[in-house]
């Protein structure tokens, strides 16, 4: 697994399979996001595994996938939602960890953080995320 952290409370990875949930679970998550639709690759775990062996594990489980029609203020929200209520640290996967990555970002934004810390704390993952200032920017009120 490519787990990268961004901060305390989130970190991002590219597609999981069944068998990381028991490693992330050792490593303290507490919760799982997907953000990658189901059937988008051939041969790509379902999140219904996933979520199976989350749930007996103890870990929460939430799906919000991101399509190719981008992002929505109701995934931000569920993206906030599903952070707030882990009750730990929480890893976001999609297959690369790109839109998890760009997920967390817009919901940091909407909550009111500053674009430029945001985008920093992307960098230090390993993520551009450059090309969302303007949306930043817009949701956090901030430039």
């Amino acid at each position: 697994m490519d787990i990268r952290r961004i901060n305390d409370r989130v970190s991002v990875s590219p597609q999981i399979d069944p068998a990381d949930v028991t490693e992330l679970a050792r490593l303290g998550f507490k919760s799982i996001v997907n953000n990658r639709p189901d059937g988008e690759e051939a041969g790509q775990p379902e999140g219904e595994a996933i979520r199976a062996v989350a749930e007996t594990l103890g870990l929460t489980y939430s799906a919000i996938p991101v399509t190719q029609a981008g992002f929505s203020h109701p995934q931000i929200d569920a993206m906030t939602a599903a952070v707030e209520d882990a009750g730990g640290p929480v890893l976001a996967y999609c297959r690369s960890g790109t839109r998890s990555c760009n997920l967390w970002a817009l919901t940091e934004a909407k909550g009111g953080g500053a674009p430029g810390e945001i985008v920093e704390a992307g960098a230090g993952a390993g993520y551009d995320l450059n090309g969302l200032k303007p949306m930043l920017d817009a949701l956090s009120g901030k430039q």
